[in-house]
């Protein structure tokens, strides 16, 4: 414990020394960088701003909140990463989650890792930090990946090297994208699993994909079912037959049918005979969820 307030502790005192204008460190040959790089530092909170290159979209905010109120009781276990910008002013590389949560907690300080890292290295270091986190969702880790493929310009070959994953388990994420933005939104939320994406992606028409996945969400089906079906589809190689396949009560044809003309948006209806289902409204925009909701509660 004892050692732990040392740290901190000298973290305030290097806090002081990155306010000196006349110590301003801009890369790691400059005076007294060897004294920040690579230690804790203390950093006013409105002197961070947040990482553009952050790859995770998706922050819960009950979980959120119960990371606050836990900031409040223990403080920052682990800080957050950021690299220099500008004179007393920073950008996020890592730790996006403890940085808001900090401010819900009513922080105005945060303790904090220095990196010194051009733009690139600053999206490499984000990406690759967090696709080793636990709690991503597997879009948004294979969002992550191509990311790095297409701004790094790094093969899978590379990749796969770069953050320890096999080749062939990079390669099953990145076709998870290949699939109806539906179905991407239906893995995010948790209404299919990424075992259930991996069998649709062998599906190469977007329709007949939304199709089995309004069957599997409406009589939860199994990987194992969806595995069968996408099999018995390929082998009769005439086209997948809505009608015979996922047939849907007449109550949810209607329904689809005006909640799609209200909201003049696509919206995936499934049920199963028994009543029991989900309505799917995607959306392309910020702007055009906020019209779709404004419908929704009639303001």
């Amino acid at each position: 414990m004892a050692k732990a307030t040392r740290k901190q502790a000298l973290g305030r005192g290097l806090s002081a020394l990155l306010k000196d204008p006349d110590n301003d460190i801009q890369s790691a040959s400059d005076k007294n960088a060897d004294k920040v790089v690579g230690n804790i530092v203390e950093l006013e909170l409105g002197a961070i701003e947040v990482n553009p290159f952050q790859p995770r979209s998706n922050f819960n905010d009950e979980a959120l909140q119960e990371l606050a109120t836990s900031i409040k009781e223990l403080g920052i276990i682990q800080p957050i990463t950021v690299r220099k910008l500008d004179f007393n002013k920073y950008q996020l590389v890592s730790g996006e989650r403890r940085f808001r949560a900090s401010k819900l907690a009513g922080l105005t300080t945060i303790p904090a890792y220095i990196r010194i890292a051009n733009d690139q290295e600053s999206l490499e270091m984000a990406l690759v930090e967090n696709i080793q986190r636990q709690d991503l969702d597997p879009i948004e880790i294979a969002l992550s990946y191509q990311r790095l493929i297409d701004e790094i310009q790094l093969t899978q070959e590379k990749l796969s090297d770069r953050v320890g994953k096999k080749r062939s388990t990079i390669a099953n994420y990145l076709r998870l994208l290949k699939l109806d933005p539906i179905i991407q939104t239906g893995i995010r939320d948790g209404f299919v699993s990424m075992g259930h994406g991996r069998a649709l992606v062998n599906i190469d028409s977007k329709e007949n994909q939304i199709a089995i996945y309004e069957k599997i969400v409406g009589q939860n089906l199994s990987v194992r079912d969806t595995e069968r079906i996408v099999k018995a589809f390929h082998e009769r190689n005439t086209g997948f037959s809505t009608t015979s396949q996922v047939k849907k009560p007449d109550f949810a044809i209607q329904a689809k049918k005006e909640l799609s003309d209200y909201l003049t948006s696509k919206v995936v209806v499934s049920s199963s005979e028994k009543g029991k289902g989900k309505i799917t409204i995607p959306f392309a925009s910020e702007e055009e969820l906020l019209r779709i909701k404004k419908l929704i509660l009639g303001q």
